[in-house]
């Protein structure tokens, strides 16, 4: 990465750890759609402790593959990465497994109040959809968005929760 300014470098690229590291939103929003998309599919037909361990692992495979593709992205470029390179890598992206940690104490903890694994799925749900509403509002408040494009893009994002909730309904009809 060395004699690359910033603005060759991406926004996927690590910065240096000499930096002040920003914070992307994007890592989060994909570790809740995952998350969504595995309580989604198997939400229905798995128990609650196996299907926590399915979506945490599911999560940390997506991460290493993500982190992967990049690497050999950048080694292909003609980059070979460093490990201070790749370390920094899979720092900068691991807000994709921790933005599960709330729905999946959610999970745990509807189950353990008494509701069923299926009820427990759908509060998990609704509360990634609630979660990545407020990615779509602080993205937007950060923007400058006020009025209609902020209901939007708040409304956009808590859309794809949606989108998992249906599914899952879909899913469940079918059995």
């Amino acid at each position: 990465m060395a004699g690359q300014s910033d603005s060759a470098a991406g926004p996927d690229t690590p910065q240096p750890a000499t930096r002040h590291r920003v914070v992307r939103p994007a890592a989060g929003i994909y570790g809740l759609i995952v998350a969504a998309s595995v309580i989604s599919v198997v939400g229905s037909e798995m128990r609650t402790l196996p299907l926590a361990v399915a979506m945490v692992v599911t999560l940390v495979v997506y991460w290493l593959a993500e982190e992967y593709a990049g690497l050999i992205e950048h080694a292909s470029a003609g980059h070979p990465p460093t490990w201070a390179h790749i370390g920094a890598a899979l720092k900068a992206k691991w807000p994709l497994v921790s933005a599960s940690y709330v729905p999946l104490v959610t999970l745990l903890g509807a189950r353990l109040l008494g509701a069923t694994p299926a009820t427990s799925a759908y509060i998990a749900l609704i509360v990634i959809v609630v979660l990545l509403m407020a990615y779509g509002w602080r993205a937007s408040a950060s923007a400058g968005m006020r009025g209609l494009p902020k209901f939007g893009m708040t409304f956009l994002a808590g859309f794809l929760g949606v989108l998992m909730i249906l599914l899952k309904s879909a899913l469940g009809g079918l059995h």
